[in-house]
């Protein structure tokens, strides 16, 4: 099962820091993760999705039983 990993504005939206998905791609896990967490709706879009540490622009990127995706919400500062 893929990890997802939750940071800063998502992690709180989430309620959790990680946790197990059984999504197969990137956009099946944008779709369930906005379904069962309200909160993240408004803030996954503006998200970055980095799966394996390389950034996913595509719905389709697979996941993989191992893959780690981690969800990054827009950092300010410096």
């Amino acid at each position: 099962m893929p990890l997802v990993r939750y940071f800063a504005a998502a992690e709180d939206a989430a309620g959790r820091a990680e946790e197990p998905r059984g999504e197969a791609t990137v956009g099946e896990l944008r779709a369930a993760l906005a379904a069962e967490y309200p909160a993240l709706r408004t803030i996954l879009p503006r998200c970055s999705l980095l799966v394996a540490g390389l950034r996913a622009d595509s719905d389709v990127v697979p996941l993989g039983a191992t893959t780690t995706v981690d969800v990054l919400p827009p950092f300010a500062g410096g």
